[in-house]
């Protein structure tokens, strides 16, 4: 084990912790505008307190979301001086933008939306968490266009006296077709985790708190949290399916990796199952569907796909000698487990919308424990899907032109490495239990009471104190 083995965990452990909270923070953000907006048009009070307690749930999770991604930037400059020094010229550009413009107008509505209910007119205080939402949402663009480049590098040229990329087209990289289609992508992913959650409460709440007064609302927001589910989850499958195309024609090695294809096919098959040689060369056993491969990866069902064999020694004899294939057992089950989860997530929200179907009240036990379990299926499924983009991208930090071995730093020695390695897990593990347990105690304690109405006038009481929304 050197320093660069740890610097990789310690990336990996600490993008993956920082990702179980973002897909829910853009989602919900959404989520919460769309209850806020339907109380503006309605005037219907179970909206106000839905918009309130998923609002504090929200807010919760973006709090945990800002702590832990402050990590991420810093390890740039700690442990992979050398790749940043490599790409910040063009890296740095989508992230300054994020942290100036998306950032600031999240952070600063975001402020406005929480002391605002007491303070701002109605419409102002609405707008307040819809600037919010879309502020969110940019974050997530701009974030994703500089992890677009690592996978497929555009806009840029290499300084030949510097060794260093240098950026030439920003609209190139902005518009970058990986970035535009794993936007969407990561929105439906987003919406899949919101509305599992939403589901999941409100569920909880029907069947555990059964004629209460706020069953209504309860019930709303369970089939409410269910349809965003669905429709989330056809959107998965379909911007799923152009970024598969976009995959095999970018990083060919990537899709290969993922279905376990060694030699080329045409047509080729989908593997349901297969099993590999102990030295990663060949296939001993699969169980396949015919053309399904083809028809994902290029649109034809009789499509040419490139195996693994065949694109190692064409990257052997284009970028030198080596080794240019990601580790194919992660690859290939990453794959298959963000599948599984996130397709177990609809079903369930089915399952749930049929047990509320003309008026009745759900009451099973297991669909309870199937309910609670949704928020937790499309966040490893989330979780799955990063680590196969990043895996199956290995052996490139940035594909093409730099190799994960060469952007470590060289001056960080490895007992620095595992120092804050192991302080960062210490710290993130206590993180985790804070934020189950706010999550769970503010989600028990039910809709608030809203008897006090927020005002709907422009009267400027200066007098009236700043109020916190809950």
């Amino acid at each position: 084990m050197d320093a660069l083995d740890v610097a990789r965990w310690q990336f990996g452990v600490t993008t993956v912790y920082h990702f179980l909270f973002v897909p829910l923070t853009i989602g919900l953000s959404v989520l919460v505008a769309i209850l806020q907006t339907m109380w503006h048009r309605t005037g219907n009070e179970r909206y106000l307190k839905l918009t309130k307690f998923y609002g504090k749930l929200f807010l919760i999770n973006f709090a945990m979301g800002v702590v832990t991604g402050i990590v991420q930037e810093f390890q740039f400059g700690m442990n992979w001086s050398d790749y940043s020094r490599f790409v910040g010229d063009v890296f740095g550009a989508p992230l300054a933008i994020e942290a100036l413009v998306a950032f600031f107008l999240e952070s600063t509505f975001i402020g406005l939306w929480i002391f605002g209910w007491d303070r701002l007119p109605k419409r102002a205080h609405l707008a307040s968490i819809w600037a919010a939402a879309i502020g969110t949402n940019l974050s997530a663009y701009f974030i994703l266009a500089a992890n677009s480049f690592m996978q497929n590098p555009v806009g840029y040229r290499i300084n030949a006296d510097t060794g260093r990329a240098e950026l030439t087209d920003f609209p190139a990289v902005l518009t970058n077709k990986v970035a535009l289609i794993t936007f969407p992508h990561t929105l439906a992913g987003s919406f899949l985790v919101a509305g599992s959650l939403v589901t999941a409460v409100g569920l909880w709440h029907v069947i555990r708190n059964r004629g209460s007064a706020d069953t209504g609302a309860y019930r709303f927001a369970t089939k409410f949290g269910s349809w965003v589910v669905l429709v989330a989850s056809a959107a998965v499958l379909f911007t799923g399916d152009i970024q598969g195309k976009i995959m095999t024609d970018v990083q060919p090695m990537k899709m290969a990796a993922a279905e376990g294809l060694y030699t080329t096919e045409s047509p080729a098959s989908f593997s349901v199952l297969t099993v590999g040689s102990l030295d990663g060369s060949r296939e001993v056993f699969a169980i396949k569907i015919p053309y399904l491969l083809s028809y994902l990866g290029t649109g034809d069902p009789n499509g040419t796909v490139h195996g693994i064999n065949d694109l190692q020694a064409q990257y052997a004899t284009q970028y030198g000698a080596g080794s240019y294939t990601p580790i194919i057992p992660v690859t290939y089950w990453s794959f298959r487990f963000m599948i599984a989860f996130g397709m177990a997530a609809g079903a369930i929200a089915l399952l749930v919308l049929w047990s509320q179907r003309k008026g009745r009240t759900p009451s099973s036990k297991w669909l309870l424990r199937a309910g609670l379990a949704m928020p937790v299926l499309p966040l490893l499924a989330n979780s799955f899907g990063w680590i196969f983009t990043e895996m199956g991208r290995q052996p490139w930090i940035v594909f093409g032109e730099m190799l994960t071995r060469n952007g470590v730093s060289r001056s960080v020695s490895l007992a620095e490495v595992l120092t804050s390695f192991t302080a960062f897990t210490l710290i993130y593990a206590t993180l985790a239990v804070v934020e189950v347990k706010l999550l769970l105690r503010y989600a028990k304690a039910g809709v608030p009471d809203v008897s006090e109405q927020p005002p709907t006038d422009d009267t400027d009481d200066a007098e009236r104190p700043l109020a916190f929304a809950y």
